[in-house]
């Protein structure tokens, strides 16, 4: 290890070269081991070769070897917080996941205007009106964009309102399995407006959190899985007039 110069012998100051020892160390130790941090045995390595090469007509006085050495605990307690909040924030983790878990086959609403129809029966969903409207119009397409059937929903006021949809078109006929998309519009101040519409999902299974440590959910009939903080309801709310 290279040595620090003594306060007679360089212009730097001790946070100076140390801040340089360790960019050194950096360098070399990423080629050799992969590390990138100093530990406290190195810092008390440093400050052994300091006191060992310092000027004696210059001595490190007792209150700069005591702000040393506070630094020295300091970087050293930051380090082990740091390992213990890792360990925290994984331990959060794992319990979000099992509580996650019991999701597992039921219905959740997401921010998501396209759903899964997996069986015969109806699909149901929800509109956020940002303005009141005389009627609400709400509009079923298959993945492709084909309109299968337009229902009116009548005059709403502003807020959230549940829609259900029958499963069949126009013509009453009964549409297959598959995704289906729900648009809902009104008209605002004689213009056509369309409002965010939310969906019902199953819950397939559960992922553990990935790089950013979130728990995430696989839906029926989704290629990606969404976040658990996505869920803004479990199971089917009963439907609003």
């Amino acid at each position: 290890m290279s040595t620090i110069n003594g306060a007679g012998n360089s212009n730097l100051s001790y946070l100076d070269q140390l801040k340089s020892m360790q960019d050194k160390k950096v360098e070399q130790e990423k080629d050799v081991t992969g590390k990138n941090q100093l530990k406290q045995d190195d810092f008390l390595s440093l400050l052994t070769k300091q006191l060992a090469q310092q000027d004696p007509f210059k001595p490190v006085g007792n209150d700069q070897m005591i702000a040393q050495m506070a630094s020295f605990a300091t970087v050293d307690g930051i380090n082990k917080m740091n390992e213990q909040f890792g360990s925290l924030n994984s331990a959060m983790t794992s319990n979000q996941a099992l509580q996650a878990s019991s999701l597992v086959g039921q219905d959740v609403l997401i921010p998501n205007a396209t759903a899964m129809r997996s069986s015969e029966g109806e699909m149901s969903g929800m509109a956020r009106l940002s303005n009141s409207v005389d009627n609400a119009i709400l509009r079923v397409e298959t993945a492709q964009g084909e309109l299968v059937k337009t229902v009116s929903l009548g005059a709403k006021p502003a807020g959230e309102h549940a829609f259900t949809w029958d499963g069949k078109d126009d013509d009453g006929n009964v549409m297959p399995e598959g995704m289906y998309k729900f648009s809902v519009s009104g008209n605002v101040k004689g213009e056509s407006q369309n409002f965010e519409v939310l969906t019902h999902a199953n819950v397939n299974s559960v992922l553990l959190g990935n790089n950013n440590s979130q728990v995430m959910l696989n839906l029926a009939g989704f290629d990606k899985p969404v976040q658990l903080a996505d869920v803004l309801q479990i199971g089917k709310a009963t439907q609003k007039g």
